[in-house]
């Protein structure tokens, strides 16, 4: 699914780079930890599993394409098959709970009777089909990342990268959210997810991806 030969990514020129001499590869299909403590590098590495940067230097392959010679115009295409849940969960105010599930898909050009039927769906899979009018801001902590979950997988994605999920959540709310992302992975989708949270990783064992200072320490 996923491979990084000796990457090396700077945002700018003469400063330490934010990631350096990075090489694994991520199974189809696996669960991956990915640890570090603040500045280690975890963000720079889900920006690049997610195709918003480009390593400076080596090779990324993702889903078989070569990211880091492929044409801007081959993008959005593989983006379409990653799914991303963000930390601050980046949901639209103005829309409903369900409008915020449907935007993937609507903007993806499906058809309006079938990607509400595929949003409520996606709803009620996160426990969620008693709110879908809702506004977001109507919504406790968990429950408004148990919708950005909903919108980061309403399109089956292939690849799904979670940035610290549970930071925000108290224990049950956290624990449910990784229950349905270990779902995800139960069917098939290679989930990497981002944590401070060693009490997380000894309660759901995986390989963990483990970063120092842009570094590779471990992957096991």
């Amino acid at each position: 699914m996923v491979r990084l030969e000796d990457i090396t990514l700077s945002y700018r020129r003469g400063e330490n780079p934010a990631l350096a001499g990075l090489s694994c590869t991520l199974e189809a299909g696996s669960f991956t930890w990915l640890m570090g403590a603040s500045g280690a590098g975890k963000s720079s590495l889900l920006k690049l599993l997610q195709l918003s940067v480009r390593p400076s230097a080596g090779k990324l392959f993702v889903m078989g394409a070569p990211i880091h010679s492929a044409r801007r115009q081959a993008l959005p295409g593989l983006r379409r098959r990653i799914g991303i849940v963000f930390q601050d969960f980046r949901l639209l105010p103005h829309l409903s709970v369900l409008e915020n599930v449907a935007l993937p898909l609507r903007i993806a050009g499906r058809r309006e009777a079938q990607l509400m039927a595929d949003a409520q769906e996606m709803l009620r899979w996160v426990g969620l089909g008693h709110r879908m009018e809702a506004r977001p801001e109507a919504l406790s902590g968990g429950e408004q990342q148990r919708v950005a979950l909903a919108r980061a997988v309403v399109a089956r994605p292939a690849l799904l990268l979670a940035d610290e999920p549970t930071s925000h959540l108290d224990e049950a709310q956290a624990r449910r959210v990784v229950s349905l992302l270990q779902e995800m992975h139960r069917m098939g989708t290679t989930v990497v997810v981002a944590t401070h949270s060693a009490a997380m990783t000894e309660e759901h064992p995986a390989p963990i991806l483990r970063l120092e200072h842009g570094r590779l320490l471990s992957h096991g």
